[in-house]
């Protein structure tokens, strides 16, 4: 069965210059344990599909049962520099929420 991040948790994602940082808020405990275990840096930099071309690194924030990923050199140079259709980073947690897990 699968299992999409949005039928898990909710998220918010922001931007500065050309970083992008993406929260990620469990729905419970439970899963909250399940997203420590199975949503990593190296996923979701695997999940933007070559669109973060930096590091990825997670912080967990156990006592609001929060993930916050920080993803460099996401934005390819930033707001005033991309060429992208979407230069900001408010639309990656639309995004990463289509993850699929495999349960």
């Amino acid at each position: 069965m699968k299992l999409r991040l949005l039928d898990l948790a909710s998220a918010r994602s922001g931007d500065k210059n050309n970083i992008c940082n993406i929260g990620v808020i469990a729905k419970d405990a439970d899963t909250y344990t399940f997203l420590k275990k199975n949503l990593s840096a190296e996923l979701v930099k695997h999940h933007f599909k070559g669109l973060i071309k930096g590091d990825v690194i997670r912080y967990e924030w156990d006592a609001i049962e929060a993930l916050n990923f920080i993803c460099y050199d996401a934005l390819d140079g930033g707001a005033s520099r991309s060429m992208r259709v979407d230069t900001l980073g408010k639309n990656f947690s639309s995004h990463l929420l289509r993850l699929e897990f495999e349960v």
